[in-house]
C-alpha cells in the first residue's frame, strides 16, 4: 500500500478495524453507511437478530450487484460493432 490508513467500521454494533490506502477511505465510508442503511431497513420485517439482518442485508447487496453487473454488460454492443466494423472493412476492400 502507498498510503496506509488504519480504520474503524461499525457494522452491526461491533467495529472492525482494517487497513486500507488513504484514497480509498471515503467509499469504505459510504459502504459502511449502506451496510448500516439496508440492516436498518429490515429492521421493522425480521426483528431484532443480527444474524437474520445481517444475512437479509448481504442478499440484498449482492442482488443489486448483480443487478448493475447486468446492466453494465456490454459485451452485446462490443460484438455488434465488431460485427459492423468487420462488414465496413469488407465494404472499404471492395472499393
Amino acid at each position: 500500500m502507498n498510503d496506509p490508513l488504519g480504520i474503524h467500521l461499525n457494522i452491526a454494533g461491533k467495529s472492525y478495524p482494517l487497513t486500507i490506502e488513504r484514497r480509498d477511505e471515503e467509499i469504505y465510508r459510504k459502504a459502511e453507511l449502506r451496510v448500516r442503511e439496508v440492516v436498518a431497513l429490515y429492521q421493522s420485517r425480521f426483528g431484532r437478530d443480527m444474524k437474520d439482518l445481517l444475512a437479509m442485508a448481504a442478499v440484498h447487496l449482492a442482488l443489486q450487484n448483480l443487478q448493475l453487473k447486468d446492466k453494465n454488460d456490454t459485451s452485446p454492443f462490443t460484438e455488434k460493432i465488431q460485427q459492423l466494423t468487420d462488414e465496413l472493412e469488407e465494404y472499404l476492400k471492395e472499393e
